[in-house]
C-alpha cells in the first residue's frame, strides 16, 4: 500500500468528524434546554445571520390581487431601544454585541424574516443614533440615556424594518444635534420617520402611506386640537394614515382614560390604525369604527435592562386593501393577526434578540393577559388571532 492509500482512509475519518468549512466555533447551530424555562425554547446562535442582504420579494406575493385590487400587509412593534449610557462604565448592549461576534444584526436574527414577508414594519425607536456624549442640563438626572453608533442604523434597514416612529421621551436624550444625527442616520439608511411636525410617508406598489407620530404624556391638552387637524390633512392626500402615540404610564397593562380619548379621536379624524407604546408592557387592542387601537405594543429590542420584570410582547399585523374607484383609492380593513414573541432568546438574561414564542402555554399567557385587560374597553377585539 503506498503513502496515498494510506492517507485517504484517515481523510475520510476527518471529513465525517470535522464541521463544513466555514462555520465558526461561534456560529454552530445548537441548543441549551438548561437556559431557558419550559415556556420557550429557541436557538443561541444559528448558522447564517439570516441571510443578510436577500431579497425580500422572495418571503411574499406582491402581485395585484385578481380582482385588481392591492393587499398591503403591515407589521407593528413597540420599543426598539438599542445601544448604552454615555454616562456609565457598564454597557449591557455592548457586552452582548461582543458575545455575538460583534454582528450588529444579532438582534434581528429571530424575527427578520418575518419582517421582510410584509409590506412595511414600523417601530418606534427609542434613542438616538450619535456619537454624542452631550447630555443637557434636563436630562443629566434621568435614570437612562440612550444612544447608539449611527452605523446601527443598518439593524432596521438590513432587516426589514421600513419606518420608525420618532417622537419619545429617548429622542432628545443628548439635544437637539443628536436628534439631527439620528434623522440623518435614519435618512441615509432609507429608513422613513415621522414625528408631530414631519409626516413620514411611505410608498409600496402604488399606494401611499403616511405616517404621524406624537409625544402624549403631559402634552394633551396641546393636542386635542392639533391631532385631528394634522389627521384630517394628511387624508386629504394620502389613502391610509397610521398614527403613533407615546402615551400612558410605564408598567400598566391597560389604557389611561385620555389614551382611549386620544385614540378614538385620531380615528374619527380619518386615522387608518393607531399605534401606541411606552408602559413597556402590552395593552388590549380595540376595534373602533373598524379601525383597530393598539394601545401598547410593549417593547420589542429593548437594551434598558438585564432582565425586565415582564420580557413578553407580540408583532401586530394587519392587512389592507387598495382599490381604485371613480373618486381615488378606498381603503378596507382585512383583519388583523399577533404573534406573541418575547423580547429575548434567552431566560436567564435580555440579549435584546425578539424570538416568537413556540410553547402554547406561553402563547395562552400572552393571550390571557390582553383579553383580561381589554374587559373594561368598550370596543376591545374578542379574539386575539395568530393567523390570518
Amino acid at each position: 500500500m503506498n503513502r496515498v492509500q494510506r492517507i485517504i482512509p484517515f481523510l475520510l475519518v476527518l471529513l465525517f468528524l470535522v464541521p463544513s468549512v466555514g462555520l465558526g466555533e461561534e456560529e454552530e447551530i445548537f441548543w441549551e434546554e438548561e437556559l431557558f424555562s419550559e415556556d420557550v425554547l429557541v436557538p443561541v446562535v444559528e448558522v447564517e445571520q439570516a441571510g443578510i442582504g436577500l431579497d425580500p420579494g422572495r418571503f411574499a406575493d406582491r402581485a395585484t390581487e385578481p380582482d385588481g385590487s392591492v393587499l398591503i400587509t403591515v407589521s407593528a412593534t413597540g420599543d426598539f431601544t438599542i445601544g448604552g449610557d454615555s454616562r456609565k462604565k457598564a454597557d449591557i448592549f455592548a457586552d452582548e454585541l461582543k458575545r455575538q461576534g460583534g454582528d450588529i444584526h444579532f438582534t434581528m436574527r429571530n424575527i427578520r424574516d418575518i419582517l421582510l414577508s410584509d409590506d412595511l414594519t414600523i417601530v418606534n425607536f427609542e434613542g438616538t443614533l450619535t456619537d454624542s456624549t452631550y447630555v443637557p442640563a434636563s436630562k443629566k438626572n434621568n435614570q437612562f440615556l440612550f444612544s447608539a453608533p449611527p452605523s446601527y442604523v443598518e439593524m432596521l434597514s438590513q432587516n426589514g424594518v421600513e419606518a420608525v416612529a420618532l417622537e419619545n421621551n429617548h429622542v432628545m436624550d443628548h439635544g437637539e444635534q443628536a436628534l439631527e444625527d439620528t434623522k440623518n442616520a435614519l435618512r441615509g439608511a432609507g429608513i422613513v420617520y415621522s414625528n408631530s411636525t414631519e409626516t413620514g410617508v411611505y410608498e409600496v406598489r402604488g399606494v401611499q402611506i403616511a405616517m404621524l407620530t406624537y409625544l402624549c404624556i403631559d402634552r394633551y391638552e396641546q393636542l386635542w386640537d392639533k391631532v385631528p387637524e394634522d389627521i384630517r390633512k394628511a387624508k386629504e392626500t394620502y389613502p391610509i394614515v397610521i398614527v403613533s402615540f407615546h402615551w400612558g404610564n410605564e408598567k400598566d397593562y391597560a389604557p389611561t382614560s385620555n389614551q382611549i380619548r386620544m385614540g378614538r379621536l385620531a380615528v374619527d379624524s380619518g386615522a387608518d390604525l393607531v399605534l401606541g407604546h411606552h408602559s413597556h408592557r402590552i395593552n388590549p387592542i380595540e376595534q373602533y369604527k373598524g379601525v383597530y387601537i393598539c394601545y401598547s405594543l410593549g417593547n420589542f429590542c429593548f437594551s434598558g435592562n438585564k432582565k425586565p420584570d415582564d420580557m413578553t410582547s407580540f408583532v401586530f399585523q394587519t392587512r389592507f386593501r387598495v382599490r381604485e374607484t371613480g373618486d381615488g383609492k378606498t381603503v378596507s380593513n382585512e383583519g388583523f393577526r399577533i404573534i406573541p414573541i418575547r423580547i429575548s432568546s434567552r431566560t436567564d438574561r435580555n440579549d435584546f434578540i425578539p424570538t416568537p414564542l413556540t410553547k402554547a402555554t406561553a402563547i395562552d399567557s400572552v393571550l390571557t393577559t390582553l383579553k383580561a385587560n381589554g374587559r373594561k374597553l368598550e370596543y376591545a377585539v374578542e379574539t386575539y388571532p395568530l393567523e390570518w
